[in-house]
């Protein structure tokens, strides 16, 4: 077994433990908030425990992934389409710097663009301190849980990746043998399309003006991304576009179950929670 500790998702998943690990101690009292900001509906234990637990499981996956992986390929064949595509794209003499940026975009750059975005989305508003905290606990359980997905669905499906089907070297020689049975669906690409369509979509059930730019900018960092895991010979066209798709669902899945209810006609508002400044720090601010 060769766990990757210093793997690039194992770095991000730590990052975000650190991040989340400062919002559990801030809920304490209820405040009645002012009628200006659409409110997300968080339960504050209950989404950090959620997003905490699912980065953990991500944590675990990538630590034991060569005894999850198949050691064989149970999809090895490609087809005409993605053997074209990658064909056509795949950087023959430096696929190993393709493999290295694509690192740097998925696990560094998307998540400081999605922090930034949000930050800037809010602070346009005059909302940054009573909203960001909560916008950022949506968008990381989103990322976290689309992570999760795509581990279970890459051990499950097991299919052998473009380099392997060449019988070339693996591009990125950190990672064991078994790696090489995981190339569906692009891990990379979920993560950056979950990062920037969960920061589009919380931008506007907030109301955030900014919220196109953190679709389109989050967007185009994601495409990027895709396009990199091909020219790494890292995987399919087929691969990345599934990873797209699935990071986009649960981008906009997981912040649309946090939008407030519909009030019912006649009745009370319905009940939502977020995190407040106050003169000592941060508090549980709930409306009911």
């Amino acid at each position: 077994m060769n766990p990757p500790l210093a793997g690039p998702a194992f770095r991000a998943a730590i990052s975000l433990i650190a991040a989340l690990g400062v919002l559990a101690p801030g809920a304490a009292v209820a405040e009645e908030l002012g009628p200006a900001a659409p409110e997300l509906r968080v339960n504050l234990p209950a989404d950090v425990s959620a997003t905490l637990t699912a980065a953990g499981l991500w944590i675990g996956s990538e630590l034991w992934k060569d005894e999850l992986a198949p050691a064989e390929c149970r999809w090895c064949e490609g087809n005409r389409v993605d053997s074209s595509v990658r064909d056509a794209l795949v950087w023959k003499s430096s696929g190993h710097t393709a493999v290295i940026v694509s690192n740097v975009g998925a696990y560094a750059l998307a998540p400081v663009a999605a922090l930034g975005l949000a930050a800037l989305s809010a602070a346009h508003e005059g909302r940054a301190r009573s909203n960001l905290l909560v916008d950022v606990l949506v968008i990381a359980e989103a990322a976290a849980l689309a992570g999760d997905l795509g581990q279970l669905i890459k051990f499950s499906v097991g299919r052998q990746r473009p380099y392997a089907h060449a019988g070339l070297p693996n591009t990125d020689p950190s990672l064991g043998p078994r790696d090489a049975n995981l190339s569906f669906y692009s891990a990379h690409t979920n993560i950056t399309f979950a990062l920037a369509a969960a920061t589009g979509t919380v931008g506007r059930l907030r109301g955030y003006r900014w919220a196109p730019i953190a679709f389109i900018a989050g967007g185009a960092l994601a495409v990027t991304t895709g396009y990199l895991r091909i020219a790494a010979d890292q995987h399919y066209l087929s691969d990345v576009l599934a990873g797209a798709v699935a990071g986009t669902a649960l981008g906009i899945a997981v912040p649309a179950f946090h939008r407030p209810r519909p009030r019912p006609h006649g009745g009370a508002p319905a009940p939502t929670v977020s995190l407040v400044p106050t003169g000592r720090g941060l508090s549980l601010a709930a409306r009911w």
